[in-house]
């Protein structure tokens, strides 16, 4: 991603990495929120159409339903708007707590979703 962000922020800003006064409101900026949507949109859709990310390929990972099947756009969706809870610094201890203790390693959001992401060979 850094490879698509970083030539942006330069056409953007003039700069390859801009600090918090470069941003025209503090850090909501509005190329931060168009990079922000970019990325959510990016594990949405790879998870839902694709079945994993590019890290999820490398690490020979994949997200699957309850049946191994790809779990689509709703699935994803909620999936992925658990992971702005998974991601808080104090949640993240949450997150943490709920894989280890989850039978089958699952955070909040996997969970709720009713997914799993496995090794490429099947469910946990």
């Amino acid at each position: 991603m850094i490879l698509f962000f970083f030539p942006i922020t330069y056409i953007y800003s003039g700069k390859w990495v801009m600090s918090y006064e470069d941003h025209l409101w503090g850090i909501s900026d509005p190329i931060c929120i168009v990079f922000l949507l970019i990325i959510f949109a990016y594990f949405v859709l790879m998870e839902a159409y694709v079945g994993w990310t590019i890290g999820k390929r490398v690490l020979g990972m994949r997200v699957v339903d309850t049946r191994g099947n790809k779990i689509g756009l709703s699935r994803s969706l909620i999936r992925n708007l658990f992971r702005l809870v998974d991601g808080l610094p104090v949640l993240s201890i949450l997150g943490i707590v709920l894989i280890a203790f989850s039978p089958r390693g699952q955070r909040l959001g996997d969970y709720v979703a009713k997914t799993f992401v496995v090794g490429q060979e099947g469910l946990p």
